[in-house]
C-alpha cells in the first residue's frame, strides 16, 4: 500500500491518495476535505487504507513519504503518546482511529522519499493533489476541534 497527503497551504484545503496493490489487484481511493493539514491528510490516506482491507490479520507494507506518520509507529512514540491520553499532541481523533485499525493487521512501515520518481508514491501525490483541489471537500470535523468535544 502506499500513501500519501497533501495540503494548499497549511492548514489549508487538502487531500490523501491510497494505491492499494494485492497480487494482480490494484485499488486507488481518494478525498479532498476543506480546512485541514498535511499531517492530516498524511495520517488519513494510511487510516483509509488499512480501512479498506476486507479481512482482519492481514500482513500490510505501507510505502509513505510522512515522516510524521512512519516515525511515529516505527519509534513507538504514539503508543507513549496513546498511554498519556495524547494530551498536548495534535489530531488525537486520528490516531485513535489509527491504533484501532492498526492493531487489526500486521503493519510494517517504509519511508519513502518523497518526489523521488517512485512511480506509486508520485500518483498517491497526484491522487491527494487532485482530490485537494477538485471543489467537492469534505469538512475535516477533527481539524481543530479539542480533544474533549470529539466524537470518538
Amino acid at each position: 500500500m502506499y500513501t500519501d497527503g497533501a495540503a494548499q497551504g497549511n492548514p489549508g484545503p487538502g487531500g490523501y491518495g491510497v494505491v492499494l496493490m494485492s497480487g494482480p489487484y490494484r485499488k486507488e481511493l481518494s478525498a479532498g476535505y476543506a480546512h485541514t493539514t498535511n499531517n492530516r491528510m498524511e495520517l488519513l490516506a494510511v487510516i483509509v487504507g488499512l480501512e479498506a482491507l476486507k479481512r482482519d490479520g492481514e500482513e500490510v507494507t505501507i510505502y509513505s513519504d510522512s515522516r510524521y506518520v512512519v516515525d511515529a509507529v516505527e519509534k513507538g512514540w504514539v503508543f507513549g503518546w496513546e498511554k498519556k491520553g495524547f494530551k498536548a499532541k495534535k489530531n488525537p481523533d486520528l490516531w485513535r482511529r489509527f491504533l484501532q485499525v492498526y492493531r487489526r493487521h500486521r503493519v510494517r512501515f517504509v519511508w519513502v522519499k518523497g518526489h523521488a520518481e517512485i512511480p506509486e508514491n508520485e500518483r498517491c501525490d497526484r491522487l491527494a493533489v487532485a482530490a485537494a483541489t477538485s471543489g467537492h471537500l469534505i469538512e475535516d470535523t477533527g481539524y481543530g476541534a479539542s480533544e474533549e468535544t470529539l466524537d470518538l
